[in-house]
Order: structure tokens, then C-alpha cells, then sequence
């Protein structure tokens, strides 16, 4: 039986992964921050599923997981980590408190990096060369196409992007892959969470309309996309693939949502993102 590690277990991505590759026959072990959460994880998805205590951010409590995996999976090192654990913030890059900007990037960033060096001598000890150890990091839509009142998400998103191609590269030396998924819309809380709607602080800034139109847009998109449970299924086919591509990209309704704005002038999709949120200035 293969192991996997999955940051992040606890709801949305992470969850949907999870009870996909304990469904396939894998032993999984998910990164959760509170007893409940693993209580819980372990009551819905099944035994194959070893909750781990760690946030990524807590270099001690990493640690103690790496051992806790490591006393489990002994020689045979785990077949994979998936790098899912992240948090969104929201708000007019000029008034947002920096504080948060770089929580935002100590999360989603520096966690990736953290884990990704911890667990590394795990995935270096697996011996199977038919099935090499692989390495996906979740970025999003965002990695590639940078919407307002996200910026410091989008840009903790292509950070993951860069360091994520630089670590694919690196890491050949082991014959480990690294591989991006990009998802666009999934219906999961992380946008409807705290630390994404904290709005009101904006109220009285030249954004509060514009802010309040893009947050309705962000919710309503989020309610239509993807169901934790494609994407967690879409994870497993990509790591299962023998030869994969270095990035994929899992977006509803692609042609508007992932191909235009990507191919058209920059200057143009920025007057089009302007008119629909009221961010071009009046002349």
C-alpha cells in the first residue's frame, strides 16, 4: 500500500483528496490543526486515514509528524506529498495591513517550502523505480491570471508556480517529479472564511463598492464550480499518470475563464476587469 502525505485535510481540497486516495486503496495521512478535525477525519474517511497535528507554519509540530510518519512507513518512504494547505486574504493591496500580506505568504509559501523539506527524506527512501515519489503543489488560476483585491493571494500563488518549476528541476538529482495544479472555481469555504471576508475595514476607502462587487463575484463563482470531490478525484488520476505534464489546469467553463484571459493584451483584460468591478477612473 503506497502513502501519501495531504496538507490541509481538514475541508475543501484536501478533504476531497483525501477520501479519493484512501477510496483507491492508499494510506493517507492529513495535516490537520485541532483534535476535532482528526476525530473527525478519521470517523468519516476510514482508518487508512492517520490524522497528523501540525500547522505549517510550526516548525516543532512538523517535525514530530515527520517522525510519527516515518515510524509508520519505515523503509518503504511515501510515494507522494500533496502540498494543499493554504488560507486567502482579500483587500486593496494599499490599505491592506502588511501584517496580513506576509501571514498570507508565511501560510502558502514558506509552509509549502517547510514541508516539502521536511518530508523530503521520505520521499527520498522510497525504492521503487517503476513509480517514482512526486511532489504536487496546488496553486490556482491565480498562479497564472491575477485578479483585484486578491493580489497578496495571487501573489503567494505564483510564488508556488516559480519555486514549484525550480523544484522540479532541482530534484531530478532523486528522480522525484514536482507537479502543478492549477484549479479554477472549486466550491470550497476558504473564500467564505475569515480572513477572506474581512471587508468592512474597507468600507470608508475609494474600493468599498468595487471590493463589495468582486467579493459577490468571488462567491457566486466559488458556489458554481468544481465539487471537492472531481477535484479530488482529477489529484489522484494526475498522480497516478506515469508520464504527467509539469502543470495542469482544471477550470470551469475554460474558453472564458482560462484561455482568453490569458491570450488577450493585458491592457485590454485590465479595462475589462476595470468596467466589470468600477475600478476604471472617470475621465
Amino acid at each position: 500500500m503506497d502513502a501519501i502525505l495531504i496538507t490541509g485535510a481538514s475541508s475543501g481540497i484536501g478533504y476531497g483528496a483525501a477520501k479519493e486516495f484512501v477510496k483507491s486503496g492508499y494510506q493517507v495521512f492529513g495535516s490537520v490543526r485541532n483534535q476535532a478535525d482528526a476525530e473527525r477525519l478519521k470517523s468519516e474517511i476510514g482508518s487508512n486515514l492517520i490524522p497528523l497535528l501540525f500547522d505549517v507554519t510550526d516548525t516543532a509540530a512538523l517535525q514530530q509528524a515527520v517522525q510519527q510518519v516515518e515510524s509508520i512507513v519505515r523503509s518503504k518512504g511515501l510515494a507522494g506529498v500533496i502540498n494543499n494547505a493554504g488560507i486567502a486574504t482579500s483587500g486593496p493591496l494599499m490599505h491592506q495591513p502588511l501584517d496580513e500580506i506576509r501571514w498570507q505568504f508565511e501560510v502558502n509559501v514558506l509552509g509549502v517550502i517547510a514541508v516539502t523539506q521536511a518530508f523530503l527524506p521520505l520521499l527520498k527512501a522510497r525504492k521503487s523505480t517503476t513509480r517514482p515519489s512526486k511532489i504536487i503543489n496546488i496553486s490556482s488560476v491565480g498562479g497564472k491570471i491575477a485578479s483585484p483585491f486578491i493580489g497578496a493571494y495571487v501573489g503567494t500563488k505564483h510564488a508556488i508556480e516559480g519555486v514549484s518549476h525550480s523544484l522540479r528541476r532541482e530534484l531530478q538529482l532523486h528522480g522525484i517529479d514536482v507537479i502543478i495544479i492549477g484549479p479554477g472555481a472549486v466550491n470550497t469555504p476558504i473564500w467564505e472564511k475569515e480572513s477572506a471576508q474581512e471587508t468592512d475595514r474597507y468600507a470608508e476607502t475609494e474600493y468599498a463598492k468595487s471590493l463589495q462587487a468582486f467579493q459577490q463575484y468571488a462567491t457566486d463563482i466559488g458556489k458554481q464550480g468544481y465539487s471537492t470531490e472531481v477535484i479530488g478525484r482529477f489529484i489522484r488520476e494526475v498522480f497516478e499518470t506515469q508520464n504527467p505534464k509539469v502543470r495542469y489546469a482544471i477550470v470551469p467553463d475554460p474558453v472564458s475563464n482560462w484561455i482568453l484571459p490569458r491570450i488577450l493584451p493585458s491592457r485590454w483584460l485590465d479595462k475589462l476587469i476595470g468596467r466589470n468591478f468600477g475600478l476604471l477612473k472617470e475621465r
